[in-house]
């Protein structure tokens, strides 16, 4: 791949500090105002890479990188950076905390009513949103064991004891976000005569068969999922009957906490629970995130540092099984049947019988999430690479936009998602989401990194230069904000917007995607069955020409033909310790060795025809 992650990374750390410390001050806020989802993205801008990359560790300051002191040197130097973000983090958990000691997950400014006249009311600006509980467990997780480590470099009395009182700010929101994702996950059952059931039906049965057929079918797919929700016993869902199998259904997050949702019983203290207001029905935006952000639940790192106490890791139990259900089912109606994939039938069809790129866009983020996690096999991966190719086109991001192309309006001012039971405290409110460019990208990332041949594995990742390409033309190239994202007016004429500030929303994901990128970077190159053959073939060749020479020239000290099959024979020795996992370099040594062989044979032959 074209990118180079690392510096592309520490770029984007350069223009992320010279936008956040101005004049000496920590500066919240961005193109969409301050809000609990914002100021969180612009604290993982920082955050994520320092806790995913070690060459990114900012919590031990003897070992941070001179390059990344260079790229955040408006910060100060290895000592006072971890200092300055002990202080903002501080800001955020304090900043974010009601007066009764609840964490608030509000989303405030980025909350839109549908009618441009009319004003959100501020008990709607207050109302708690899944994107801050995905966005708050990431970045908790984060800061702990940032403040972990940290903690090991601090003598100073005062610092640790911020510390201890910011850890338990830290874990306190990380539990209460829990909490809320569990509040806010909703089954959805109707009857297959229903708007909905037909709408369902007819997204899954890509080659005419008979609904009858067709429903007996998705039934017996979708029963280990059936059965695992009837066996939710805490949360939001686990009220749904689904006992009758005649009924179908759909599983996922909705927008915000789910009305009549039940209180959490748990004896951590998260404060008050508040009550919901959002629709009982899942939406794909909303759950995508979800899964994104429970994935840190369960990663490597969260387990290494124990980052998570028994009660929080009760919740995260509870937690993974419904990202598991919705997982196998959103793969399962997604890959239905042995024909098209629902997938493929571009633009995906929601039960609501709404149809949008970006919903077939959220449905294949998931079914990529979910061939990562299994390691499928290239068959089904080629068959997502040619959505997400199409997907690519239909957008306009790999092609030429015209004057007046709708896929344009998805990019700005974006796509509009009706926050359905918002409206009994006051106007009817929209979320816009304007990150298709960006989100594709990862998606296109995340599938590379488990491509298992060289060719897949090729495609992709051109795909994914071409995406690239289009994201660093979005880049804003003057004022505040230079560096960093997004600026699409200077990609398509259509946009006449031109912001100022950053979008801290857009500017994360990208941070996601290099990181992700620069992880991907440091597996191990595939492995091709065929070309490990052929090394051990050659290999087994050179061994027995050496042990022929070794034959006719013993290793006898003194002679000046000694050093030569030293050296072959060490090449060997190493090409066979790396032939299974890096056939081509494996081959490399062991053509050289030939070389070095055959030379000696011609120069043992043209001796005797001398004499």
């Amino acid at each position: 791949m074209k990118l180079q992650p690392r510096q592309q990374l520490l770029e984007l750390w350069e223009a992320a500090a010279r936008a956040s410390y101005r004049d000496g001050v920590w500066a919240w806020g961005g193109r969409d105002g301050s809000n609990s989802i914002s100021d969180a993205e612009q604290l993982l801008c920082f955050m994520y890479p320092a806790s995913e990359l070690p060459g990114f560790r900012l919590d031990t300051p003897d070992e941070t990188a001179d390059d990344v002191l260079a790229a955040l040197s408006v910060l100060g130097d290895s000592v006072e950076i971890p200092k300055l973000l002990l202080k903002v983090i501080g800001q955020y958990l304090r900043t974010y905390t009601a007066d009764d000691g609840r964490p608030l997950f509000s989303g405030g400014s980025y909350f839109r009513s549908v009618d441009d006249e009319t004003k959100v009311t501020p008990e709607q600006l207050q109302l708690d949103v899944v994107d801050s509980f995905s966005m708050s467990v990431t970045l908790a997780l984060g800061t702990l064991g940032f403040l972990k480590v940290f903690r090991q470099s601090v003598r100073r009395e005062s610092i640790r004891r911020e510390i201890r009182e910011l850890e338990d700010l830290a874990s306190k929101r990380l539990s209460a976000a829990m909490a809320g994702l569990l509040r806010s996950f909703t089954v959805n059952a109707f009857d297959p005569g229903s708007t909905a059931g037909r709408a369902l039906l007819r997204t899954v049965n890509q080659t005419g068969a008979p609904d009858r057929r067709v429903l007996d079918d998705l039934r017996r797919e979708l029963r280990p999922v059936r059965a695992g929700l009837r066996d939710l016993t805490i949360g939001s869902g686990s009220q749904v009957d689904l006992d009758n199998e005649n009924l179908l259904f759909e599983c996922g997050w909705t927008w915000g906490i789910v009305k009549d949702a039940p209180d959490i019983v748990t004896p951590l203290d998260i404060g008050p629970q508040p009550k919901g207001v959002a629709a009982d029905t899942p939406f794909l935006y909303f759950t995508v995130n979800a899964l994104v952000g429970i994935a840190d639940l369960f990663s490597a790192r969260t387990r290494v540092l124990s980052l998570l106490n028994d009660d929080q890791i009760t919740l995260a139990q509870a937690i993974q099984r419904r990202w598991d259900l919705t997982q196998s089912y959103w793969r399962t109606i997604a890959t239905y049947g042995r024909g098209t994939w629902p997938l493929e039938d571009i633009p995906w069809r929601t039960v609501d019988e709404k149809e949008s790129d970006y919903y077939s866009l959220g449905v294949t983020a998931m079914v990529v999430q979910s061939l990562v996690n299994n390691r499928a096999a290239d068959v089904d991966l080629g068959r997502v690479a040619a959505v997400l190719e199409e997907l690519a086109v239909r957008a306009r991001i790999i092609r030429r936009a015209v004057p007046g192309d709708p896929p344009v309006l998805m990019h700005s001012p974006g796509v509009p998602i009706n926050l359905h039971g918002s409206d009994v405290l006051g106007p009817h409110l929209v979320w816009v989401v304007s990150d298709f460019a960006i989100t594709l990208l990862k998606r296109t990332i995340w599938a590379a990194s488990i491509a298992q041949n060289t060719r897949m594995r090729e495609r992709l990742l051109a795909l994914a230069d071409q995406i690239w390409r289009h994201i660093m033309l979005r880049r804003h190239t003057d004022g505040p904000a230079a560096g960093l994202w997004d600026q699409p007016g200077n990609v398509f004429s259509d946009i006449q917007v031109r912001d100022e500030e950053p979008s801290w929303y857009f500017s994360e994901r990208v941070v996601e995607f290099l990181v992700s990128a620069a992880t991907s970077s440091g597996e191990p190159p595939l492995r091709s069955p065929q070309l490990v053959e052929l090394a051990l073939q050659m290999l087994g060749e050179a061994e027995h020409l050496l042990d022929q020479e070794l034959v006719t020239r013993p290793l006898v000290g003194g002679q000046t033909i000694q050093p030569k099959l030293r050296s072959i024979q060490a090449s060997l020795q190493r090409a066979r310790a790396i032939v299974s996992d890096r056939p081509a370099t494996a081959q490399a040594l062991i053509n050289d060795a030939l070389l070095g062989l055959e030379r000696l044979a011609a120069a043992r032959d043209s001796a005797s025809e001398a004499i």
